[in-house]
């Protein structure tokens, strides 16, 4: 009689869990780290100079190396809106009996993607589009107003597509909050902006933490919408706009890899800054949630 397949599994101290492990981590391996490292050793080989002759190039040309503050002026204060909208909305929307039909209508944005939003924000913002014509028509403007091909069209397009996540993200640890908590400081006496500050933002802010990171790196990965919204060459000229000339315009693949190992850097650099700022907040447990 042969023995089962979980039992000799058990007798060699294995388990499915553990079976899963490796593919699993042999599929991050193959996914993310894998291209890192290519990119990385690939942006050490330039077309001529040293090893780190692209780096060099990035950090002496002003054209290069102001796309970082460019995008972290367009990254920081959409994550920032985007996180201070969603927190009351979340803390209202928690209340409700319908929050899957609100969360599924938020969700829409998300599965349009970026270009179709860019287009529809064309037709509503344009020179030629429904608000403007709405303006003229009224006598409240004599010009159409630019709200297109500028800063505040790659703004509001990141505003629109990188809210729903955030929200959902924030409604996702505010109802994770025991209300019993609040009902307690309420019993005391406590009122409603001192419960909050007292109760709820030191529960929430590892995950407001943690949002903000996820939201900040998809806001500053920011391509489509610079491009169709914004002024490539002017204010909107972001980094991966620079790191896509070199690829394509200029076919120097290894100054390319140079510009992504410098926007991950500033990502990972702005991440881990987060997580500093958030121990200032609150260090206990992240205990308190609902069961």
């Amino acid at each position: 009689m042969s023995v089962p397949l979980r039992l000799r599994l058990a007798q060699r101290g294995l388990d499915s869990t553990t079976l899963l492990i490796a593919p699993a981590a042999l599929f991050v391996v193959a996914l993310f780290v894998y291209p890192f490292l290519y990119g990385l050793v690939l942006s050490f080989q330039p077309k001529t100079g040293g090893m780190f002759a692209n780096y060099a190039r990035f950090f002496s040309d002003p054209f290069l190396y102001d796309t970082v503050s460019r995008t972290l002026w367009i990254a920081v204060p959409v994550t920032l809106l985007n996180l201070l909208v969603a927190v009351p909305v979340a803390m209202r929307v928690r209340r409700m009996r319908r929050q899957r039909l609100l969360t599924t209508i938020l969700v829409i944005p998300i599965t349009l993607g970026t270009v179709l939003v860019a287009e529809g924000l064309l037709n509503y913002l344009g020179p030629q589009g429904w608000l403007n014509r709405a303006l003229i028509w009224a006598g409240l403007a004599d010009a159409p107003v630019r709200l297109v091909h500028n800063y505040w069209g790659v703004f509001l397009s990141l505003v629109i597509t990188g809210f729903p996540f955030t929200f959902l993200l924030t409604l996702s640890y505010v109802t994770g909050i025991d209300p019993a908590l609040e009902q307690a400081g309420a019993m005391l006496g406590a009122r409603a902006r001192a419960r909050f500050a007292h109760i709820v933002l030191p529960l929430l802010m590892p995950g407001l933490a943690i949002t903000f990171c996820l939201s900040f790196v998809q806001a500053f990965s920011v391509f489509p919408s610079a491009v169709l919204l914004g002024a490539p060459a002017g204010p909107t000229r972001v980094i991966s706009i620079a790191a896509y000339t070199a690829a394509f315009e200029e076919y120097d693949y290894a100054m390319a890899s140079a510009i992504a190992m410098v926007m991950a850097a500033a990502q990972v650099g702005t991440v881990i800054l987060v997580l500093l700022l958030r121990r200032l907040f609150y260090s206990g447990p992240v205990s308190g949630g609902k069961g």
